[in-house]
């Protein structure tokens, strides 16, 4: 508690932590990304830093004025690191959009925040004279890269300028960025982030998993590496479409990890699952790999294993919990899952996503659609007993940006706090460990009871064929029919008609072994389950449903 009043009291913007970095790790590695062929080009903290400052100049120079929202449309890479720190210092709010969620939910995203300005590659702002007519009062515009753009300041042209300290102007309670969810359960919606939440969240990281300067991290999700600046630890960006992490080259992943004797690596469940799979067949150990984290979806026990068979024998996996609204609540270790509750999963108990960090508190409350105005009207559960998860702490975000509706919906006032409900049901045991039983969105109610995604998924995915399944439901809700479509191994797809039938009769009998799933008659095979594009393991299953409903 004293060492988090004394990072409220000693950094106003998220900025500082970079300039903090640079002075105690001036020459250490900041940022790396593939060059040409199989080189490498990379800054250090100072270099990193000082071109933050020049740019930083140079925008407030050109009109960028604190609280201005711009958005940043730049590639994971340096650049992208540079350009939003140096939009940090300004004051200004970086409106960052993963352009992976398609074209019409990115132009309504951006057009939804009102943005003064666009801070992009030249691609970026040929969409933003096509759109011109949704975003009026974009007016600040800034080009990225070798070619200009009629119209825009070049941002070179700061990089070359004479270098001074950019002094920062901020609190902690400012805001500093909206970043946008990945629209997995609805359209996305733009979080507010505070200054004070990054910082939090930076030394929540750094704290709880005991990080240590110096080493190298394999980033395959582009947010993370703004932590890795505060820490002293190298980003490495390996060479990979990010928007597409399950098809990434597991030959890049050890390229980069080798190269930079990478201690430690970020990805997606579906990233690791590609390179565990790959590292299984070739038999190929990362001997200097102790860290591996991977989020965005529960990660599979099978995907566990493999990682945690492929890096350093006294390394782990962890599995840290949260959402963009709050982010991180608890985290669980490879360790504990394959030595204890994977077993339980198995048998329809949820995932266990482990305990809360220190500066969270949670709750687990009564399951309902509507809007919780004040927590006094929460009905809070006993342990055991399966409800929504609400929580509060420092890096919790206070609100959307442009949805009363949202913020009505799942923003719970305490006082001078707030709650955020983070859509997932679950319990918590006696341990105080949550255990998620999946999105409250997504759960199936009939007549006679309610049925929860994760508990019954597990006891499908036991199949040995089933890599994934989605429970959805068919109907108005209260009078649901449940259906199980399941997405088999690409190696385990039956050929034939014959075949198909075959495994959803297993499929059927499996779902007659268990009180939570016998209720299931309904069951059918694809090849691939839609999933989101952030991290290409949670499954749309509103699309399924629609698919599934189009089948009777």
């Amino acid at each position: 508690t004293k060492r988090r009043a004394w990072l409220a009291h000693m950094f106003q913007n998220v900025g500082e932590l970079l300039a903090r970095a640079a002075q105690q790790w001036p020459g250490h590695p900041a940022v790396a990304e593939p060059s040409q062929g199989n080189t490498w080009r990379s800054v250090t903290y100072d270099q990193l830093n000082t071109d933050c400052d020049r740019i930083a100049n140079g925008l407030v120079a050109h009109g960028v004025e604190p609280g201005m929202r711009m958005v940043l449309l730049v590639p994971p890479g340096i650049d992208f690191v540079t350009l939003v720190f140096a939009l940090f210092k300004t004051g200004a709010v970086v409106v960052l959009i993963d352009p992976g969620i398609g074209r019409r939910n990115l132009v309504r995203c951006i057009s939804e925040v009102d943005p003064r300005g666009v801070v992009g590659v030249p691609k970026a702002h040929l969409a933003r004279w096509w759109y011109r007519r949704r975003l009026p009062g974009a007016k600040n515009n800034f080009v990225v890269g070798p070619v200009g753009w009629p119209g825009c300041q070049r941002i070179q042209q700061f990089r070359d300028a004479e270098s001074h300290v950019f002094e920062t102007a901020t609190r902690a309670s400012d805001a500093a960025a909206i970043i946008f969810t990945s629209g997995s359960t609805g359209p996305p919606k733009g979080v507010l982030y505070e200054h004070g939440n990054f910082i939090n969240q930076a030394e929540e990281i750094r704290r709880y998993f005991e990080i240590e300067p110096g080493g190298a991290d394999i980033s395959g999700f582009p947010l993370f590496a703004l932590f890795n600046t505060s820490m002293g630890k190298t980003t490495v960006f390996p060479r990979m479409n990010f928007t597409r992490p399950a098809s990434i080259d597991p030959r890049e992943f050890i390229r980069a990890t080798e190269h930079w004797q990478a201690d430690q690596a970020f990805g997606s469940p579906a990233l690791l699952n590609t390179v565990s799979r790959w590292c299984e067949s070739q038999h190929h150990r990362m001997s200097g790999m102790r860290r591996v984290l991977s989020a965005g979806a529960p990660v599979p026990a099978h995907v566990l294993k493999r990682v945690k068979r492929m890096i350093d024998p006294d390394g782990d996996v962890y599995t840290p919990y949260g959402a963009t609204e709050a982010l991180p609540i608890a985290c669980n270790s490879a360790s504990i899952v394959l030595r204890e509750t994977a077993s339980q999963t198995d048998r329809g108990a949820g995932v266990c996503v482990g305990s809360r960090f220190g500066n969270i508190q949670w709750k687990v409350i009564d399951i309902t659609d509507e809007p919780i105005e004040s927590i006094e009207q929460a009905v809070a559960l006993p342990t055991k007993q399966i409800g929504e998860l609400i929580v509060t702490g420092p890096v919790v975000t206070r609100c959307y940006v442009s949805s009363p509706e949202a913020n009505a919906l799942h923003k719970i006032k305490d006082g001078d706090r707030i709650w955020h409900r983070m859509g997932d049901v679950g319990y918590l045991d006696d341990s105080d460990r949550f255990w998620i039983c999946g999105r409250k969105s997504h759960r199936v109610v009939t007549t006679e009871t309610t049925m929860f995604t994760i508990p019954c998924e597990s006891i499908f995915n036991t199949h040995p064929a089933i890599y994934r399944s989605a429970l959805v439901g068919i109907g108005p809700r209260r009078n649901q029919t449940p259906a199980l479509v399941a997405e088999p191994w690409p190696d385990y797809w039956p050929a034939t008609r014959q075949r198909r039938q075959r495994l959803i009769a297993e499929l059927k009998e499996l779902a007659t072994q268990h009180e939570l799933t016998r209720g299931i008659h309904k069951v059918y095979l694809r090849r691939k389950l839609p999933v989101d594009i952030r991290h290409n393991s949670k499954i749309f299953r509103e699309q399924i449903a629609r698919w599934v409903a189009r089948q009777n």
